[in-house]
């Protein structure tokens, strides 16, 4: 046995001490960066309210997992010491409880004191959140990070481009930037943008951006008639990534706006941000001027009709499968989810009472009381209760189902449990809780194969990219319900007037940028 030389055995000690200093003292000058957010997109046109099981929560490392940019071994995550405090997301809903509201805030802000100071935060929300009793809450909890994290932290916001900016927002934000894309195919890479903005004026010493120019432009449109897919909104959106890779530009946004929230706020913007001012607030003048120009272009970006008309031509048809977007009550903007007028009226059709009928798929309708009977019944067994209208009544009742149980899943983390119901021709979805069906898989799991299914109809709006790409044809059917896209006959009483298109004649409005105090001046 060779015999360890004992001054080279403490050479190496010293040296493996020297390198774990050395590791200690570079993780000890990274910047500490906080992470946080609420978002959910709320109606204040639904009777719903979202209260705390409506929300799922991270905490702590848990948030990571919600970030492919975070991962273990990715760049971002040695570039910081990042201290993830509270990020809790719902799909979208009706106006958040102030109970629910001031527990999340509170317990977000406690998390955040215990790791102080902090030389960035990534803020991570939606924009068009509502809370009972509150508007801007959005800038409510702003306001109140600021207070624990002080005015020389910098904050980088990530958003939604169906949210609102509001002054109070725009001020306590240092970064600001949102989608792209609607469908939201670039949400993921927007997110990185966000933390990618931070950490590079971090690492350089820039701190803050300048100069913050900010424009409400009063246009307030439905996602459905906004959709980047096609023009006017393509072409707009194609604007913003050449604006904001502009040297002395951070980064440019157009913000839509949400349709159906009754709030002050809730409107079209644009805001830039970057250290060259003028070109700064040229960049948004631009951006807001080609908005307000091609406002009267904007329209439905698919067929649309009533239900029976929509019901008429899929029956007609030998495309499948025959989309219908059942868009007033459509939960991934905000809707109840359980309004069944547009069920009531498909069950009523005499095309669908035998079962060698056109196959139609109806996603969904929640039940919890029918799906209880079901899963204790079993498949195969006929099973009869009421569904549906829990929550929003106003257009029809619950429905008295009945029919034959062909599938039964459990364990989804938004429906709970999912039966499927045969009558006649149609399969229902019926829910423990309200559920979007986005992709092939959410048929599949529950043995429904829309493929080769006549007509599927789903509580949506525009179709998101799997739904799209599977369509034979498609139509968007006008309903009823909480997130109605008739906006012009529902009841707004306290956004901004003149606004487009409830004025139609309205006079050009001023669209000169405003510069925003940076968040530590008065």
């Amino acid at each position: 046995m060779h015999k360890i030389n004992p001054i080279l055995s403490v050479f190496a000690t010293l040296l493996l001490f020297v390198v774990a200093c050395s590791q200690k003292s570079n993780h000890d000058k990274l910047p500490r960066i906080g992470i946080a957010g609420i978002a959910i997109e709320s109606s204040t046109f639904s009777p719903a309210v979202s209260e705390m099981d409506a929300f799922r929560v991270s905490r702590g490392k848990e948030i990571f997992n919600l970030y492919p940019f975070f991962s273990e071994d990715s760049t971002n995550r040695k570039r910081a010491n990042w201290l993830p405090a509270l990020y809790a997301r719902a799909i979208p809903g009706g106006a958040v409880t102030r109970e629910t509201y001031e527990s999340l805030v509170t317990e977000m802000l406690d998390s955040l004191r215990k790791n102080l100071p902090y030389d960035g935060l990534f803020l991570d929300i939606h924009g068009a959140m509502s809370v009972v009793g509150l508007d801007d809450p959005e800038g409510d909890m702003i306001m109140r990070i600021r207070e624990v994290i002080g005015t020389e932290t910098v904050i980088s916001t990530s958003m939604d481009l169906h949210g609102s900016v509001s002054p109070r927002l725009a001020k306590h934000t240092d970064l600001i930037t949102c989608y792209r894309l609607a469908p939201h195919e670039d949400a993921m890479e927007s997110k990185k943008r966000t933390v990618d903005n931070l950490l590079g004026r971090l690492e350089k010493g820039m701190g803050k951006p300048a100069y913050k120019a900010w424009i409400a432009v009063p246009i307030l449109l439905p996602g459905e008639k906004t959709s980047t897919r096609i023009d006017p909104a393509k072409s707009l959106y194609a604007k913003v990534a050449p604006a904001a890779a502009q040297e002395g530009i951070t980064d440019a946004g157009i913000w839509i706006g949400y349709a159906w929230a009754d709030e002050p706020r809730n409107q079209a913007y644009v805001m830039v941000t970057g250290d060259d001012g003028e070109l700064v607030k040229k960049t948004a003048a631009e951006l807001a001027k080609s908005f307000w120009d091609v406002r009267h272009e904007f329209d439905f970006i698919a067929p649309t009709a009533t239900l029976e008309e929509s019901l008429n031509k899929a029956i007609s048809s030998d495309k499948r499968p025959f989309m219908i977007s059942d868009m007033g009550d459509n939960p991934t903007a905000g809707g109840a989810g359980d309004v069944t007028w547009t069920l009531n009226e498909i069950l009523k059709r005499p095309e669908f009472k035998s079962a060698d009928g056109p196959s139609l798929i109806y996603a969904s309708i929640p039940g919890p009381e029918f799906v209880e009977e079901a899963i204790a019944a079993g498949i195969g067994r006929k099973v009869e209760g009421y569904v549906g209208a829990a929550v929003d009544s106003r257009f029809s009742p619950p429905i008295f189902l009945s029919g034959t149980i062909t599938s039964i899943v459990e364990g989804d983390q938004h429906a709970v449990a999912e039966v499927v119901v045969k009558r006649g021709s149609v399969s229902v979805i019926v829910t423990k809780k309200r559920k979007p069906y986005h992709l092939e898989s959410d048929f599949t799991r529950l043995d429904l194969n829309p493929r080769q299914t006549d007509i599927v109809v789903v509580k949506i709006g525009y179709l998101v990219p799997e739904l799209y790409d599977m369509r034979g044809d498609w139509i968007m059917a006008l309903t009823p319900g909480g997130v109605d896209q008739d906006l012009e006959r529902m009841e707004f009483k306290r956004i901004n007037r003149p606004m487009f298109p409830f004025d139609r004649d309205m006079e050009n409005p001023d669209l000169n940028p405003k510069l925003i105090p940076l968040s530590h001046e008065k």
